[in-house]
């Protein structure tokens, strides 16, 4: 990989210009400095002055195939001679065989598939059409949790950022869902927390009302919130609780999904099926914006002769469905879920372990494939988290110092509350693992200097 000449003074003006004119997303406007990126490759990417920085965080979590996959980008300008946009009423050749493949490999019956431009519009029309088919109005959602920045994804969210978005709209209900290491039930073994975490749940419907419920949402495995695999047998627990009841089962695949945890798409471990599915991120690895919820029959029979009230003018857009078709045949033929499994088992998971035996910081280690998590702690006893809750400025400096500490030594990281979250593409290869491994273990001092 040839990275090109640096170039300062260009990346100055990028940086400029962008000071000048873009607002960007999350953040305080004055309090950002953002890198003036000269371009990428792979599992890497690179600065104007010439830094090129592993990236341990797919950017968003999402370029599950790497940056600037020869086979994306061709299919792209094919696509782009070809054909570059069309209404969603039409029926396009790159539209329909990127349906096909995605309800190929959803489990199930979930073999409809409506596409949205990313996973927040996914969750919105999901939900939409979980209420239109029951009847109900309440949908529920456990605390940790992302599912989006619309208006009711980011309600349905757990995580702080949904405080100052609430509205006041009534409908959704949040619950604990399992984690055994910062366990809401005292539980002391995974069998426990899976109980409990179910009896909770059940509980919580009888006062809300099982049949006011539509929907009840989760992610398969929780993504920015923590990287929380859920414990054997909780979603099969929930899919009866949703049976037994008459609720619609949503699973949120956007980060989770196309291959990032080693398997298709994270239900898969389990063998568990959702009334609807939603999908975003991996499905392209973000080349250009795309998702969508795949949904069972029994759902898409509703819509059969009785409009679905919903639609978006770039669903299905030829483009972004190319480089999807393009994404999951390189995936297939090039076993890129199977090197995200053999990855995790035998790289990732093993030295994160082997760095919580020399690193007092690191209370527990989780993930499956290339979705891992480090819950970084002052104390392993008590386990107190390294910085506090939606810790900001000074309050959040350790976790500050090590992001940096990762930076300087070119690694570009993921960090979220008092978490490193350990998310390499899907096509990292073993030498590049162990790079990044060999960072985390010089730049974890910083976080053990706040032990004890």
């Amino acid at each position: 990989m040839s990275i090109p000449t640096a170039d300062p003074a260009a990346g100055q003006a990028v940086k400029a210009a962008d000071r000048a004119h873009v607002f960007h997303s999350w953040s305080a406007q004055a309090l950002i400095d953002p890198l003036p990126v000269a371009g990428a490759e792979g599992s890497y990417f690179w600065d104007y002055e010439g830094n090129r920085y592993l990236d341990f965080s797919s950017q968003m979590v999402n370029t599950n195939i790497g940056h600037q996959h020869p086979k994306v980008v061709a299919a792209i300008q094919e696509q782009a001679g070809k054909l570059c946009t069309l209404a969603p009423g039409f029926a396009v050749e790159a539209r329909s065989e990127a349906a096909r493949l995605i309800a190929e490999r959803t489990p199930g019956d979930l073999d409809k598939i409506f596409f949205t431009n990313g996973g927040a519009e996914a969750v919105e029309n999901a939900v939409r059409m979980a209420r239109l088919h029951t009847g109900r109005q309440k949908v529920l959602a456990t605390y940790r949790s992302y599912h989006g920045a619309t208006a009711n994804a980011i309600a349905l969210t757990g995580d702080p950022r949904r405080w100052p978005n609430e509205t006041g709209t009534s409908g959704i209900v949040h619950f604990w869902g399992p984690h055994l290491y910062r366990s809401a039930f005292h539980a002391e073994n995974e069998a426990q927390e899976c109980e409990r975490a179910l009896a909770h749940l059940e509980q919580t419907l009888a006062f809300e009302g099982p049949a006011t419920v539509a929907a009840i949402i989760l992610e398969s495995v929780v993504g920015t919130a923590g990287i929380l695999v859920p414990p054997a047998g909780y979603l099969a627990g929930v899919r009866e609780i949703c049976d037994r009841y008459g609720i619609v089962f949503i699973l949120d695949e956007v980060m989770a999904g196309f291959g990032r945890t080693g398997e298709w798409f994270a239900a898969d471990h389990w063998g568990v099926v959702p009334d609807l599915l939603t999908f975003a991120k991996g499905v392209n690895s973000g080349y250009i914006p795309l998702g969508g919820v795949a949904i069972s029959a029994e759902i898409a029979a509703t819509f059969a002769e009785r409009p679905f009230p919903g639609g978006l003018t770039y669903s299905g857009h030829p483009l972004a469905c190319a480089s999807a078709v393009a994404t999951i045949n390189a995936m297939a033929q090039e076993g890129i879920v199977e090197n995200a499994k053999q990855i995790g088992e035998n790289v990732l998971g093993p030295g994160l372990r082997e760095l919580a035996e020399r690193h007092p910081s690191i209370g527990d280690v989780r993930g499956l494939g290339v979705f891992w998590a480090l819950d970084l702690v002052r104390d392993r006893v008590s386990r107190e988290p390294l910085v506090a809750y939606n810790a900001s400025g000074t309050a959040n400096t350790p976790m500050a110092e090590l992001t940096a500490a990762c930076r300087k030594r070119g690694l570009w990281p993921f960090a979220n509350m008092n978490r490193l979250h350990v998310v390499p593409p899907c096509t990292v290869t073993v030498e590049e693992a162990k790079a990044g491994l060999a960072v985390l273990d010089e730049a974890l001092a910083v976080a053990d200097a706040y032990v004890g």
